[in-house]
C-alpha cells in the first residue's frame, strides 16, 4: 500500500490517482492530524509525500517500510537519517519540475520589472497609470542574471534567459558544471562575488539545507545593485527574511519575486505581503497539470522499482 501523506484537494487527488500503476493500492491522508499519519503508516508499504512532514516518529511507525518518495525534490522536511537508519530508501523526481519552476522564476522577474502587480491592482481600483509606471518598469532584454545553483533548474532558467531574452547569465555554485553544458545553457561560471556586483537580477535556485540556511542575507544585499531584483523559487529558508525586509524597506535593493517563504503560509501581516516592489505566489513554481503528470508518475515508477528490488535512479537517490 502506498500511503500520500499530503492532504489534497479532491481535483488533485484524482489527478494523482490518475497516474496510478494498476499493481499499487493508494490511500490518502484525510486530516492534517499526526494521529491519523501514523495510525496509517502503520500499514504502509511505502510513502509519497509533496509537502507533508515524514518524521523520525512517522518512519518508525511504519514497520512494513519500504520506501519514501517525494514527488518534487526538497527533502528538508523528510527525516532522512531516521529512513537510513531503517534502511528505506529515500527517492526524490529530479528534474521532473524544472521547466515549471524555471517559467516561474522568468514570470516573477517579468512581473517585478514590469510592477505587473501595482498595474493590474491600480487599474481595478479605478486609477490609469498609463504614464505614471513608465519610469519604474524595465525590460529583461539583454540583462545580466546571477543564478545562485546551477542544477536542472538554474539550467533550464539559464538557457531560457541566454536564448530567449539575450540575456548574460552569470552562474555560481559548489560544484562547476562541465563545458557544454554551459554552453547548452548560456550560462557562465562566475565567483560569486562577482556575480552579485554585476547582475540585474540574481534568481535562487539551491536547496535548503542547514549550511544554506539563511545564506542569502544582509552582507548579500550589500553587495547587489541599487537597482537589483532578488528571485527566490528554491527555499525560503535559504534567505535571511528578516534582512530581506530591511533591504527593500532600505532600498539596498529595487525590488523582489518571491514563490516561498520562512514559514509557509506567511503570517498575514508579514510586511512582504504588502511591499508594492514585491510579487509574491505560494510556493506553486512547480505546479503546473504537465508537471503534476510528469513528477507523480515518475515518483509512481520509483515506487515499482523498489518493489522488484531495483535501485533507484542515480539522480533520485537521496544520501543521509
Amino acid at each position: 500500500m502506498v500511503l500520500c501523506a499530503d492532504m489534497l484537494p479532491p481535483a488533485m487527488r484524482e489527478l494523482v490517482a490518475g497516474q496510478k500503476p494498476e499493481a499499487l493500492d493508494l490511500v490518502f491522508v484525510e486530516t492534517a492530524e499526526e494521529e491519523e499519519k501514523i495510525a496509517k503508516a502503520r500499514e504502509a508499504d511505502y510513502i509519497l509525500c509533496s509537502w507533508a512532514p515524514v518524521p523520525a516518529q512517522m518512519i518508525e511507525a511504519a514497520t512494513r517500510l519500504k520506501g519514501i518518495q517525494k514527488y518534487g525534490i526538497g527533502v528538508d522536511k523528510i527525516d532522512v537519517k531516521a529512513a537510513a537508519t531503517r534502511g528505506v530508501p529515500v527517492g526524490i523526481s529530479a528534474g521532473v519540475n524544472a521547466v515549471a519552476v524555471a517559467e516561474t522564476a522568468i514570470t516573477l522577474m517579468l512581473a517585478v520589472y514590469k510592477r505587473l502587480c501595482v498595474a493590474h491592482n491600480s487599474l481595478r481600483a479605478g486609477q490609469w497609470l498609463k504614464w505614471e509606471l513608465r519610469t519604474d518598469c524595465y525590460e529583461l532584454w539583454q540583462k545580466t542574471v546571477g543564478i545562485i545553483g546551477g542544477g536542472s533548474i538554474g539550467r533550464a532558467v539559464a538557457k531560457r534567459l541566454s536564448h530567449g531574452f539575450e540575456c548574460r547569465v552569470l552562474y555560481c555554485d559548489v560544484v562547476r558544471q562541465p563545458p557544454e553544458t554551459e554552453a547548452a545553457a548560456g550560462m557562465i561560471f562566475t565567483p560569486m562575488e562577482d556575480l552579485l556586483r554585476q547582475s540585474d537580477i540574481v534568481s535562487l535556485h539551491f536547496p535548503l539545507t542547514p549550511e544554506n540556511r539563511g545564506r542569502i542575507g544582509a552582507n548579500t544585499f550589500a553587495r547587489m545593485k541599487p537597482s537589483a531584483v532578488l528571485i527566490n523559487t528554491a527555499r525560503g529558508g535559504v534567505v535571511d527574511e528578516p534582512a530581506l525586509i530591511e533591504a527593500l524597506r532600505n532600498k539596498t535593493i529595487a525590488g523582489a519575486g518571491l514563490d516561498v517563504f520562512a514559514q509557509e503560509p506567511p503570517d498575514r501581516d508579514n510586511p512582504l505581503l504588502t511591499m508594492d516592489n514585491v510579487v509574491v505566489t505560494p510556493h506553486n513554481g512547480g505546479g503546473t497539470v504537465d508537471t503534476m503528470k510528469r513528477i507523480v508518475g515518475h515518483s509512481f515508477d520509483n515506487i515499482l522499482r523498489i518493489e522488484r528490488g531495483e535501485p533507484l535512479p542515480e539522480a533520485d537517490r537521496v544520501k543521509a
